[in-house]
């Protein structure tokens, strides 16, 4: 039997306090009413950044009553087996094919059934508001909900099931993903986006709508922020979260306005800064390396390519003029 997250084992164990307290401190405070008596529980759990993977199962019937979650959603995968789920609006049964979310200010019931065993996804409450905020590019108005349903047939719903897979993966493998920082920060970016947009919420309408109006006026605004900070280390969603516009609104405005995106604009400002810095240097005092490294440009070989391209020249040939 193909066990995720085999070598992050948080517990092992037959006595139901244990396994209670231990989940716990995962999730949330809850009851846990096995049907026989006995259980055999496995809990895995690793996590990077605001997202948590676990495996867990119970190895019996059992019975769940969480206490709210506050600070997390959760996704709840079954690998084999099911689970009915209960909140005072909805009901389902979950299975291999029909996965659920529990969200916060919520009560819930659970009744797992023997054999089940679920891969869950923990995302951090904080995590997704932000994301949703620099998304919409306002603060949103009531809080996020989804339908407790997420069918894992859908389509878009496959596509995110195989970002937690290959996430899954790199902990078990000991890839480089949740170990770095800036791809890590990616991959959360790509698991959030997608599903916001694939899981139905009380925010898919807006989302999935046209983008916002307005925009030429904010892209005028993001191209002068960009000129003005091009040497700080921005992203995208930086970039939009300060001019109050949504990633992908900003996106669509810079392709229609300069026919490129934000961050191939900003590689442009850069390298026009660097050129007018080396114009203006004295070459005894300052190196290529030097003001390419001011203006985010960490990778020699890479700057060189890139800057006689855009100028038909070396950047030291720029520098001993």
């Amino acid at each position: 039997m193909n066990v995720p997250l085999a070598g992050f084992e948080l517990v092992h164990a037959h006595d139901v306090d244990e396994a209670r307290a231990v989940v716990g401190d995962a999730f949330c405070a809850h009851r846990l009413i096995p049907s026989l008596g006995d259980i055999d529980v496995r809990f895995h759990a690793a996590r990077a950044r605001g997202i948590g993977l676990y495996y867990l199962e119970y190895g019996s019937e059992v019975r769940i009553l969480p206490r709210d979650l506050n600070d997390c959603y959760l996704v709840q995968i079954p690998l084999e087996g099911t689970a009915e789920i209960r909140s005072r609006s909805d009901e389902i049964t979950s299975s291999p094919t029909l996965a659920s979310v529990l969200e916060p200010d919520t009560r819930y019931e659970m009744h797992w059934a023997a054999g089940n065993r679920q891969l869950i996804v923990r995302i951090d409450r904080a995590s997704i508001e932000q994301h949703l905020r620099q998304n919409l590019g306002q603060p949103p108005g009531p809080r996020l909900h989804f339908e407790l349903g997420v069918d894992l047939t859908d389509p878009k719903i496959r596509s995110w099931r195989s970002l937690v897979d290959l996430l899954c993966r790199e902990f078990d493998t000991g890839g480089s993903i949740p170990a770095e920082p800036l791809a890590m920060r990616e991959m959360e970016r790509l698991l959030l986006s997608q599903f916001l947009l694939a899981q139905p919420n009380s925010y898919s309408a807006v989302l999935q709508g046209p983008p916002e109006q307005d925009v030429p006026r904010l892209v005028r605004k993001a191209a002068d922020l960009i000129e003005a900070h091009a040497a700080e280390p921005l992203t995208v969603d930086d970039i939009a979260e300060a001019v109050g516009i949504s990633v992908r609104a900003l996106q669509q405005g810079f392709r229609k306005a300069f026919a490129t995106t934000p961050m191939n604009f900003m590689r442009e400002v850069r390298l026009n800064k660097v050129r007018a810095e080396l114009i203006a240097a004295d070459p005894g005092s300052v190196t290529v390396t030097d003001v390419a490294v001011r203006w985010g440009f960490l990778h020699a070989g890479r700057f060189s390519v890139q800057y006689r391209e855009r100028f038909a020249e070396s950047p030291s040939h720029t520098l001993r003029r």
